[in-house]
């Protein structure tokens, strides 16, 4: 936590939260961090089944989060954990990067090992599950690809499992091992000389027996040109490859019609986070459980 006030403080840019305060609780000697309210949560509307977002709305949120990463990233932070539901909105359209519970400073100018157990799984790169310890800005860029195309999909392109959050080992297991597979058959497998100058420590376990072809323009042909042509980058299997975050806002996803719309003028939702969106998963699987359940009574 004490870490994480540190960087909090660091950081000024609309498109990452702000704290706003402390509240110290005497009878659990408890500590908290108090943040300004937002209503929704981007994973939240992904996940709702009457919101469809048009490009400039997408362009809009991306734009929010590529800034905001922009600044992390020149400040010396690397967030480590992008995914919709640590990316706040308001209803004033405003999006901000939340929870850097899992960030860390970097100095790109000074090597020193980081661990590979961050980043949600299901938005986690290559190169971490494979057991990199030396990574930059292309951990976040690749996770941001991942958003981009969720918002034009309408869901998320890489669901894994869920990986229990008691599993802090560093050797390869199950959830890595599936998500590394979902990785190589959208985005291909790594190249020969990638394997041969990363020097992953999984390197040798996950290596796949036949190389996996791109797929990712043909996975997403009904996307906008643009908007694959930066998927593709962002999406790189070689960290290397990876734009950054002002090069990424100066593609032409951003420079090209339709334009993002203004964050004020998009629409005014109802309160969902992702909490709302597994309540009603868990409400609807429980209705169909019952309906079950009649009609084996019934048939009885």
């Amino acid at each position: 936590m004490a870490r994480e006030i540190l960087i909090l403080r660091r950081l000024d840019h609309p498109s990452v939260i702000k704290i706003d305060g402390l509240v110290t609780s005497r009878m659990s000697c408890s500590l908290y961090l108090v943040f300004e309210y937002m209503e929704h949560d981007l994973a939240g509307l992904v996940a709702s089944p009457d919101i469809k977002f048009t490009e400039p709305q997408v362009k809009c949120y991306m734009n929010q989060l590529l800034s905001g990463l922009e600044h992390c990233h020149d400040r010396g932070v690397l967030h480590r954990d992008i995914k919709g539901s640590n990316l706040l909105l308001d209803n004033n359209g405003m999006l901000k990067i939340a929870d850097f519970g899992l960030a860390s400073f970097f100095d790109p100018s000074r090597k020193q090992p980081m661990t590979s157990r961050v980043v949600t799984l299901w938005y986690r790169p290559p190169e971490l599950l494979l057991g990199a310890t030396d990574y930059g800005v292309g951990v976040d860029l690749w996770s941001a690809g991942c958003i981009l195309a969720e918002l034009l999909a309408g869901r998320p392109i890489m669901p894994g499992r869920t990986e229990p959050m008691y599993h802090f080992v560093d050797h390869a297991c199950p959830f890595q091992v599936e998500q590394l597979h979902k990785i190589f058959k959208l985005c291909g497998s790594p190249t020969e000389e990638y394997w041969k100058k990363s020097k992953l420590p999984h390197a040798t376990i996950f290596k796949p027996q036949q190389p996996y072809k791109r797929r990712i323009t043909d996975t997403f042909k009904d996307f906008p040109q643009s908007a694959l042509r930066l998927i593709e980058t962002l999406l790189a299997i070689d960290p290397a490859d990876r734009l950054t975050a002002s090069s990424a806002l100066r593609s032409d996803f951003f420079t090209t019609e339709p334009y993002a719309c203004e964050p004020s003028s998009l629409p005014k939702y109802p309160p969902s986070k992702e909490m709302d969106a597994k309540r009603r998963d868990e409400e609807a699987r429980r209705f169909v459980t019952l309906e079950l359940i009649l009609i084996i009574c019934l048939i009885k």
